[in-house]
This record gives structure tokens, C-alpha cells and sequence, in this order.
């Protein structure tokens, strides 16, 4: 072999090698993230994740690959907060109720009645007392909330109907295991009892529990309507879910992927803020077809008993914080 032929053969060698290792880089560069919630595969939140998880690898570039574990497939609710921070999980859809547990003053969202409907929820979403929770948050736990979406007005469904606060006495209905979910009910002198929300359906079936409390989107895609006779439309949470991002991910995003992140799932946000609406008014209808009791309540009732025995201040929130979101427009 002439020496010419050798330093062309050892040039396009180092040329593969390069080509090898920049394709080897290429597929390192590329992150595997995992985004969990609770909700099934039929619901926005899920539908508009899966959107979002693709529209985020098409605007990086193929650099992040994610892939959304549904329905308490990664854990419950709160597994999959607490991942965040363990860094089992890299992206959620939570409500921020379980935010409040490292951070009390997010939770004033689940104050009952605090919102007047789902808009008023998201003007709060976009205004400067939500952004110094947004930042608050992240400065103390690392992650970072980067969307809202609605996610329903929370009404009661039970095997009885009742019409006002009283009515609630005694009854025995599951919420989530956070304070201000239990605050209505406790009011009313009901008995909240918590239990997981994938294990709702069968507490419902067997009798362990008689009432639970969701949205009419919930309730339809949980199919409790199947195991409750009866909807009272209490409204008494108008209810949300944050995109959040823990902070071994956030914290290495350049500002660009940063922008990325957070205008593809403010816009997945966006999408399925719409879906729901548009389905809540529908199924009201739907769930009277199916034969259940529509019962409309004395809202009064409800806010009166709450303002007596859960006031504001007694659950840890400020009226300065109660006055500038109500104030959101």
C-alpha cells in the first residue's frame, strides 16, 4: 500500500470515527423524561400532555423525549409529587392542593367559593399574587409550576339527594386528604373520609363510602355516575391543575428550552381549559338521560357555614392574599 493510499485510508477512518462519535453524542444529547398524573387516557389532561410531550421533542429538536404515564400509573397523587423532588418523576399534573403541603399559601386556590367560575380561575392563573406563589414555590422546593388548567367546577354526588348544607349531616363522603377539601363538608357536619382517588369507584361500589365530590368531567370519566343516584350541583371548588417541573430537569433547561417548556404546556393548558368547559355544560343533560337526580342547592347554605366554622385565617391564608385574587379579572 503507497503512503498516499495509507493517509487516504486512515483520514476517511478518523472521518467514520468522527461521524460515530457525533451520532453517539446525538443520541446521549437526547433526554428520556417521564410525565405522570392521575387522569385517565380519555380526559384532556392526558390527550393534551400527549400533544404537548410532542410538540416539546418538534420545537427541541428531537432533544427531549417524553412519555406520559396516565392514570396512576407512576403512583397516586402523592407519589408522584414527592417524585419531583426524589427525581422519579421529571414533569406532573397535579392540583396544587398537594403544591400546599411545602408551600401552605398556594393552597388558598381550594378555599371553598374563592372563585366565582372557571374564568376567574384563570385570571388568577395569570396574575401577579399567582406569579409570586409561582416563584415563592420554586425558590423553596426547586420546582416549577409552568400552566394552569381548569379543571372543574367540584360538585357532590351521593345515593340520596339533599338540597342544602343540613342535608349533609352525618353523611359519609370521600375527598382528597387536604384540608380544604374537607372544609365544606366538615361545615355541613358531614364525615369526610380520604381516600386514594384511583380506589374511589370501588368505595363507592362497596359501600365503604355513600357521597364523594368532582367535577362533572371527573364524574363521567371515573364512571361514579354508575354507582351514585344522585349529582347535587354545589360548585362549592372551582378547581385546577398545575403543570409542574421538577427541578433536576428545570434547573438545566437553557433559558430557550425554558420558553419552550412553558409555552407548549400553557397552550396545552389553553386546549384543555376549553375541552372541559365545553363538556360541563353538556352533561348535565347527559348524567339526567342516565337517570340521576339533578339536584340545584342553597349555595347560600354552604358559604355561610363555611365562613362560620372554616373562616380564611383559621386554615392559615390571608385576606390580603383573598382580596387581590378576587380582585383578578
Amino acid at each position: 500500500m503507497s503512503k498516499r493510499t495509507t493517509i487516504k485510508t486512515l483520514a476517511a477512518a478518523v472521518a467514520l470515527g468522527t461521524l460515530a462519535s457525533l451520532s453517539s453524542t446525538a443520541v446521549h444529547a437526547q433526554q428520556k423524561l417521564k410525565w405522570a398524573h392521575v387522569y385517565e387516557t380519555s380526559e384532556p389532561y392526558h390527550t393534551e400532555s400527549v400533544w404537548a410531550a410532542a410538540e416539546i421533542k418538534k420545537r427541541t429538536n428531537g432533544k427531549f423525549d417524553i412519555q406520559v404515564f396516565p392514570a396512576s400509573s407512576l403512583g397516586k397523587e402523592t407519589d408522584i409529587n414527592q417524585g419531583l423532588t426524589l427525581g422519579t418523576v421529571d414533569m406532573i399534573i397535579s392540583g396544587p392542593s398537594f403544591a400546599a403541603r411545602t408551600y401552605p399559601r398556594i393552597g388558598i386556590a381550594y378555599y371553598p367559593f374563592i372563585f366565582r367560575d372557571g374564568d376567574h380561575l384563570i385570571a388568577y392563573s395569570k396574575s401577579p399574587v399567582f406569579q409570586e406563589m409561582v416563584n415563592e414555590f420554586r425558590a423553596k422546593t426547586g420546582i416549577q409550576i409552568t400552566a394552569y388548567t381548569y379543571y372543574g367546577a367540584r360538585h357532590t354526588t351521593a345515593q340520596k339527594p339533599f338540597t342544602n348544607c343540613a342535608g349533609m349531616k352525618g353523611l359519609k363522603i370521600r375527598v382528597p386528604d387536604v384540608p380544604a377539601y374537607r372544609a365544606t363538608p366538615e361545615s355541613c357536619g358531614a364525615n369526610p373520609t380520604p381516600i386514594a382517588f384511583a380506589e374511589v369507584y370501588l368505595a363507592l361500589q362497596n359501600g365503604t363510602v355513600e357521597a364523594q365530590e368532582n367535577p362533572l368531567t371527573t364524574i363521567e370519566a371515573k364512571k361514579f355516575f354508575e354507582v351514585q343516584k344522585a349529582i347535587m350541583l354545589t360548585g362549592h371548588i372551582v378547581d385546577g391543575l398545575t403543570t409542574q417541573i421538577a427541578p433536576h430537569i428545570w434547573n438545566r433547561l437553557t433559558d430557550a428550552e425554558k420558553k419552550i417548556f412553558t409555552d407548549v404546556t400553557q397552550e396545552a393548558a389553553v386546549r384543555a381549559t376549553a375541552q372541559i368547559k365545553k363538556r360541563e355544560a353538556e352533561l348535565v343533560e347527559e348524567f339526567k338521560k342516565k337517570g340521576l337526580a339533578i339536584t340545584q342547592v342553597d349555595r347560600k347554605s354552604f358559604v355561610d357555614a363555611v365562613l362560620k366554622n372554616k373562616p380564611l385565617e383559621s386554615m392559615g391564608f390571608t385576606r390580603a392574599d383573598y382580596d387581590r385574587i378576587q380582585a383578578a379579572k
